[in-house]
């Protein structure tokens, strides 16, 4: 199952310039869901980081990991009328950097699931490279 931009709106409350996943090219219901972050000159936070070599953030790529996961987290019938919320992050590593015409690819898989809260595997790749990979836990609130 594939969803588009209008879907992930649907889904996630973030909007521009805090949206960070652009389509999902992958999805398990409560299992995985893979997306992609088309990563262009454009984007506002290059003009800071660094405007002569821009590198995307790692706090943003961690947050597009986030809201991949998110996409699995809110579909899921325990998140009705809910607000999923980045709780923390275990075991995160940056490996490579994600530059101005990219195109990151991110996995997350769902490690547990608990009433108010979750835990989720979550990779982001480039040219099949990992750049970021951690666990990253949420948490569901009113």
């Amino acid at each position: 199952m594939e969803f588009t931009l209008e879907k992930i709106k649907e889904i996630l409350p973030h909007r521009y310039p805090f949206l960070f996943v652009d389509q999902i090219i992958e999805f398990i219901p409560e299992t995985k869901a893979v997306g992609i972050k088309n990563i262009t000159g454009n984007e506002s936070y290059f003009q800071g980081h660094f405007p002569s070599r821009p590198i995307m953030p790692g706090v943003l790529i961690v947050e597009a990991m986030a809201q991949v996961g998110g996409i699995i987290i809110m579909q899921m019938g325990l998140a009705k009328d809910k607000l999923a919320v980045l709780a923390g992050i275990d075991n995160l590593r940056f490996r490579n950097m994600a530059v101005p015409g990219d195109q990151m690819i991110i996995t997350a898989e769902v490690l547990a699931i608990k009433s108010k809260l979750g835990k989720i595997h979550a990779k982001a790749e480039v040219n099949n490279k990992i750049i970021a990979e951690g666990d990253i836990l949420f948490s569901l609130v009113d």
